[in-house]
């Protein structure tokens, strides 16, 4: 059995560079910085010394160039306190990442029980933009027809149309994640996990996140322009129809960039490992694990992997959704948390309760982990049992967990 023993993550920062006339708070600092300043916390937190009985740092990250280059773990590792004799893995599952690198955990702790782990990720989009590896997948014709790759905005304008989204539908779904974002701070909902990122002054950088508007009105929202307004409705269709996904008479954009996670600076961790690990470093769990999946998924519709996954998980602790407290579904595109609200019918106020993406951004490699610490908290915050973390990456990428408190 692998235990949670904490979790922690940055505030998101706006992924927009030093170059830029309104920088976000994060982007004058390196992303090892980041992760060395989570692995400080962990300590600093802890009555034991979680770090000294760490023996693999497992990060996540999509931009694996230029300052996210080097294998960020290995660097990462380096900037800290972590013992030489600690081993480091850097990994890239995109936007499920985060996430995988927690499961990828669970089973390395299953060999090493006598050591712990620290699994999570770290994203700056405003040091290394979206697809700035210019991949061959994305950016030679050829092999994108090859392997049929689709932009992930295009799997979420299909998903809407498959679904029969409107724009006022996503707008909603928008709406709510930002109103819900704003109360979770202003009632200090987020302050367990989120560690503020200081300067070499230690002065504070950066406390809480950056996108989240409080203000926001569906006025707002309707103003926004369609994110693919210059594509060809027609491709689109006959993209579903050739990977028979649907046979569409027709077909209306609904997306805009109101429906869409901001770029986003940002890091998070979760410390790991067995009962013996935790004891030896004076841990007390927070949660155990229940259950893991990673899935994959159709290329073209792409989230619909996380769904999977998710199903996946359930099966494996035998538990339904009705028997989850508290769920944390990635708000990827505003199609996929709506998909899931309208096919499963939950009770909303056990989803996404404290906001989600939409409203604070998405530092895709880390994503996944900073779902496992507001989860965290938020079991906590109810005094209730069970919760799932949910995420999806584009290309048909899905990863789920489902964790139970300890205590």
């Amino acid at each position: 059995m692998t235990l949670i023993f904490d979790a922690v993550r940055t505030p998101r920062g706006r992924g927009i560079g030093q170059q830029e006339s309104h920088p976000g708070g994060l982007s004058r600092f390196t992303p090892h910085e980041l992760v060395k300043q989570l692995i400080a916390a962990i300590d600093d937190r802890a009555d034991g010394s979680p770090c000294d009985h760490t023996g693999m740092l497992m990060l996540s990250c999509v931009g694996q160039i230029g300052s996210q280059g080097g294998h960020i773990a290995l660097v990462s590792k380096l900037a800290s306190a972590l013992p030489d004799a600690s081993a480091a893995l850097t990994l890239n599952n995109y936007c499920a990442g985060g996430l995988s690198a927690i499961n990828l955990a669970d089973s390395w702790s299953s060999a090493k029980p006598d050591q712990l782990v620290l699994a999570g990720g770290v994203e700056m989009l405003s040091r290394v933009p979206f697809l700035a590896d210019r991949a061959d997948l994305y950016h030679n014709p050829e092999i994108r027809d090859e392997l049929q790759w689709v932009p992930a905005p295009v799997g979420s304008e299909i998903m809407a149309a498959m679904e029969g989204f409107g724009r006022k539908d996503l707008d909603d779904v928008t709406l709510r994640s930002h109103q819900r974002a704003a109360a979770a701070w202003a009632n200090g909902w987020f302050e367990k996990s989120v560690v503020p990122v200081t300067d070499s002054n230690n002065e504070t950088a950066l406390a809480t996140d950056e996108w989240v508007r409080a203000d926001l009105t569906s006025e707002q929202l309707d103003r926004l322009p369609l994110l693919l307004e210059d594509s060809d409705p027609e491709a689109i269709l006959q993209t579903m129809r050739s990977h028979r996904l649907a046979d569409l008479e027709d077909f209306q954009f609904t997306h805009t960039p109101g429906h869409v996670p901001g770029f986003t600076d940002g890091a998070a961790l979760v410390v790991l490992g067995s009962a013996d690990a935790g004891e030896r470093a004076a841990l007390t769990p927070r949660a155990e694990i229940l259950a893991t999946a990673e899935t994959g998924g159709n290329h073209v519709l792409q989230f619909g992997a996380g769904f999977d996954a998710m199903e996946h998980a359930l099966q494996a602790s035998r538990m339904d959704l009705s028997d989850i407290d508290v769920i944390e579904f990635m708000e990827a595109f505003a199609a996929a948390p709506l998909r899931f609200e309208r096919r499963y019918k939950p009770d909303m106020d056990r989803v996404n309760p404290n906001g989600g993406h939409l409203a604070m951004g998405h530092p895709m490699g880390a994503t996944g982990a900073v779902l496992v610490s507001i989860l965290l908290d938020e079991l906590e915050r109810r005094d209730k049992e069970t919760g799932v973390v949910v995420t999806l990456g584009a290309t048909g990428i899905g990863s789920a967990l489902i964790v139970r408190r300890t205590h």
